[in-house]
């Protein structure tokens, strides 16, 4: 089981959930390569593109978004989504565990429209992951 009990992540969820917070992502990464204690890495208001920067390709980690999205010209979505990152250079008993600790991750961040697994920064570009939202997310008037 991963352990992911530090106040700090709860803390950061509601942040990223709140719509008066900037803080639009959070980062858990694991406290050292033994442990399976995740942690509060970063926090950020620069979007998909900013968590990209602080991914690690040696890592697993765990990461959570609000999404702004148009779906017209009239109005505006945030969805929010989680993202599993399993980075090219992580060890392989990482690699195992995630699957595993990935529930755990769960319970705490409980509400998102959409899991993101992610092996290559590339699996963040934003325009890809707004159009399987729309999708998940039911009316669609333009056609996609």
């Amino acid at each position: 089981m991963a352990d992911v009990t530090a106040p700090e992540i709860e803390q950061a969820y509601r942040d990223v959930r709140d719509d008066k917070s900037e803080t639009n992502w959070l980062l858990l990464d694991y406290e050292d390569a033994r442990s399976d204690k995740l942690v509060l890495t970063a926090t950020g208001s620069g979007g998909l593109e900013e968590l990209r920067e602080q991914l690690d390709d040696s890592k697993a980690s765990f990461a959570y978004a609000r999404v702004q999205y148009s779906n017209d010209k009239e109005s505006t979505r945030e969805k929010f989504i989680l993202v599993i990152w399993i980075g090219s250079g992580c060890k392989v008993m990482r690699k195992a565990k995630i699957s595993v600790h990935t529930a755990d991750v769960k319970q705490v961040l409980r509400v998102y429209s959409l899991e993101v697994p992610a092996r290559d920064k590339d699996d963040l570009k934003e325009e890809p992951i707004v159009v399987k939202l729309r999708k998940a997310g039911g009316a669609s008037y333009d056609g996609v």
